[in-house]
């Protein structure tokens, strides 16, 4: 028997320690109502600023937050990064208890974890761990997020932009279930803060454009000896935008570009990658093949329109 009530006290011991972790979590979780139906959850994230999952904010005005003790104020829309499905929101608060943030970087596959949300006045909790984490993961609109944790647990309606919340119950993300279909994901502290600190700045996040569609193309080994290429691997172009920064620069449809500043491009994915907000102004030099010939293009990158993000 002595057995049997170790392990009920141990469990009994997890089972408080893990309400308490949600209870702390809890206190800085909000509901959004920003969409149609049942609202989303947020992070009171930093005095009066609350961080939420940008693709449950359904529209830019007449947005409201619910805090832990029930009242309910009015929110603007500081910005939005649809590439990273981050939302900031701000809110006259400046009484509510605001998030106990920890490290996300101590998460370990196989950890144990919360996701925790307010889809209404009351918090709700879901339990399980991180199942897998990617490092410096990529979203298909090229948003850059350093750590990407697979979580294996539920994100119920309404808990997406919720906390993602250490055996601790400090919070060390946030859940989202729309960058990657069908699995709950979760963006680390790290990510949520450079993003949360761009929009207050900008009000959104500067991403490179050159005006260029591509699809790869695998190059004949002739000519990647001919011409000393790195790779065989390169990326032809298949449309040129009219006045955009590619046609200024004297791209052409047909042209296989294969290196960006020095660095290669095999996908259209490499591109994006050399297309971040510091890129913006900048002139970058592509290599290009025209006509089984070299050539060098300087492009000054624009940056893309925010309704094409």
């Amino acid at each position: 028997m002595t057995g049997t009530t170790e392990t009920a006290t141990t469990l009994s011991m997890l089972s408080s320690d893990l309400a308490s972790a949600v209870e702390r979590a809890g206190s800085a979780t909000v509901a959004i109502h920003a969409r149609p139906r049942i609202p989303s959850s947020g992070v009171h994230w930093r005095p009066g600023i609350i961080v939420t999952a940008d693709h449950t904010v359904r529209r830019d005005e007449e947005i409201s937050v619910t805090f832990g003790d029930g009242r309910t104020v009015p929110a603007t829309l500081a910005g939005r990064d649809p590439a990273t499905d981050i939302a900031v929101l701000r809110a006259e608060r400046s009484d509510a208890p605001a998030a106990e943030l920890g490290d996300a970087g101590t998460l370990q596959v196989g950890h144990v974890v919360l996701a925790v949300g307010r889809a209404g006045e009351q918090v709700s909790a879901s339990l399980g761990i991180v199942s897998a984490i990617a490092n410096e993961w990529r979203s298909w609109r090229g948003g850059v997020i350093e750590r990407l944790f697979r979580l294996d647990l539920a994100i119920y309606d309404g808990f997406s932009g919720g906390p993602l919340v250490d055996a601790r119950g400090r919070v060390v993300g946030i859940d989202s279930s729309g960058l990657a279909r069908g699995v709950a994901t979760a963006l680390p502290r790290s990510t949520v803060d450079r993003v949360t600190d761009q929009l207050l700045a900008a009000g959104h996040i500067a991403r490179g454009y050159v005006g260029l569609a591509m699809q790869p193309v695998r190059l004949p080994g002739a000519l990647v000896r001919a011409l000393d290429l790195k790779s065989d691997g390169g990326v032809i172009l298949v449309g040129v935008e009219p006045g955009g920064p590619g046609e200024k620069a004297g791209a052409m449809i047909g042209d296989v570009m294969v290196a960006l500043d020095g660095k290669p491009v095999r996908t259209a994915d490499d591109l994006v990658a050399a297309l971040g907000p510091e890129s913006v102004g900048r002139t970058v030099r592509a290599f290009i093949i025209r006509g089984g010939a070299p050539r060098e293009l300087s492009i000054v990158v624009g940056e893309r329109s925010r309704r094409n993000r």
